[in-house]
């Protein structure tokens, strides 16, 4: 008995020692990163907190001490008038880029390892090739491009190594292609929306999931109708170019869909016992519903005239010059993962009567899929922030390549309105959140469950 009890207080005694211990640890821990939680906190996310509040005032430059407070009205100002065009022709160029260059860079990427893994000899020397690209940085690159896209030279002086005449083809001049008008952009979004929600429709369908087929299948046959009598009811002569349906509405139709969304994923994570992951949600929750009851998506202005933007053929310089650089990136990812698949499960698949086409197409391509999510990301964030490759290509003053990151530098640093360009700042900022913030949270969880 006394034995015992001399165990049971051993045993406290070492728990107690262990705790004090483990205390020392975490604190000692915590200490060594608090520098850089401090430095941290205020060098990126208090300069960033400090841009969103110059982007909510009128301030227009260093010499003009006052600041006023005028809400939203330069985030809404972007979006409808006149004299900002500029931004809107160059959110358009930043969609066609990221797009071009995404399929680009993934499309020769995988490739060029498929290439590389077939053996060949010389392969170090090669890889070495395909990589060289990525240590240079985008001002190189576009100073080498500049040079190769010159109408009279570069590129277009290929064809006289085969006797054939030169090219013309002007690079970077603007020639649109393809133009849309202003007003069809939410008209286009839905139906990409829509798209999406087909798709997810038919995965559910085919996978017999007939519960959330039906969940997904009524809100978007409602939808689907609603747009329809819209339709039927249009009129061309009307300048908002919109029937029963009004589209500048559009903004608080999808912000009620996003609080909706937010509080279902609440009670979900509350129903299932998550309290902390239903605190997480719970705030920017309450944020926007607290948002959309205060009329925050109300009354978004739009412009009362047509306005017509496109694709401009000069960006075709610029996404060749970029996916030149950035195509080895992936190149090395597709082949280490490839180089990671067992060689057993491509004889399987021979064996069973796949050609070598379809060993790649059909089992080695779907076990990337992690990696091309990752280097989409990454590709769609470089895409969404470049500036020195436009600045090295084209100037800032070039509007066909233009991009929001060009007009930041030329709005803060050239006409001194400090408040606009920060605005055009935080604009950048959501865009790239929302490409990063659902790779993290994945690759976060995926850690978790490891």
């Amino acid at each position: 008995m006394q034995r015992t009890a001399n165990q049971q207080r051993s045993s406290l005694t070492e728990w107690i020692d262990s705790l004090r211990r483990m205390n020392r640890d975490r604190m000692f821990a915590f200490l060594t990163i608090l520098p850089s939680i401090v430095l941290l906190g205020i060098f990126v996310y208090g300069f960033i907190g400090q841009t969103f509040a110059w982007s909510l005032t009128d301030w227009e430059g260093l010499d003009a001490a006052d600041k006023s407070f005028i809400g939203l009205e330069n985030y809404k100002n972007l979006f409808s008038t006149a004299l900002n065009f500029r931004f809107r022709q160059e959110l358009v160029n930043t969609f066609f880029f990221t797009g071009f260059f995404l399929v680009g860079c993934l499309s020769l990427g995988f490739l060029l390892a498929v290439l590389l893994d077939q053996n060949i000899k010389g392969e170090s020397v090669f890889r070495t090739v395909f990589l060289f690209p990525m240590a240079l940085s985008f001002a190189v690159t576009g100073t080498i491009w500049r040079w190769l896209l010159n109408p009279r030279g570069g590129v277009n002086q290929l064809p006289t190594l085969f006797g054939a005449d030169a090219w013309s083809f002007s690079w970077l001049n603007n020639r649109q292609a393809y133009r849309f008008n202003w007003h069809e952009v939410p008209t286009l979004t839905l139906v990409l929306i829509l798209g999406l929600f087909a798709f997810l429709l038919i995965r559910q369908i085919v996978s017999r999931r007939f519960l959330r087929a039906v969940f997904l299948g009524v809100p978007i046959a409602a939808f689907v109708a609603w747009i329809a009598a819209d339709f039927l009811t249009w009129d061309e002569a009307d300048p908002s170019m919109h029937g029963t349906f009004n589209w500048q509405d559009v903004p608080r139709y999808v912000l009620a869909l996003v609080v909706v969304g937010f509080i279902v994923a609440v009670i979900h994570r509350l129903w299932h016992g998550n309290r902390r992951g239903a605190l997480i949600l719970g705030i920017p929750a309450a944020l926007l519903l607290v948002g959309y009851v205060g009329g925050a998506a109300e009354n978004f202005p739009n412009v009362d005239y047509r306005e017509d933007y496109g694709f401009n053929m000069a960006l075709l310089g610029v996404i060749l010059a970029a996916v030149w650089q950035m195509s080895g990136y992936t190149m090395a990812m597709y082949l280490a993962g490839i180089r990671g698949i067992s060689e057993d499960l491509r004889e399987a698949a021979r064996v069973d009567g796949c050609s070598e086409i379809q060993v790649y197409t059909k089992i080695i391509l779907p076990l990337l899929q992690p990696i091309t999510l990752s280097a989409a990301i990454v590709l769609g964030h470089i895409s969404l922030k470049v500036f020195d490759l436009i600045f090295a290509m084209a100037g800032t003053d070039y509007l066909p390549v233009s991009v929001p990151g060009v007009q930041v530098y030329t709005t803060m640093f050239r006409s001194n309105k400090f408040a606009i360009g920060s605005s055009i700042a935080i604009v950048l900022l959501v865009m790239v959140a929302v490409v990063i913030i659902p790779y993290l949270a994945t690759a976060l969880r995926g850690e978790h469950e490891v």
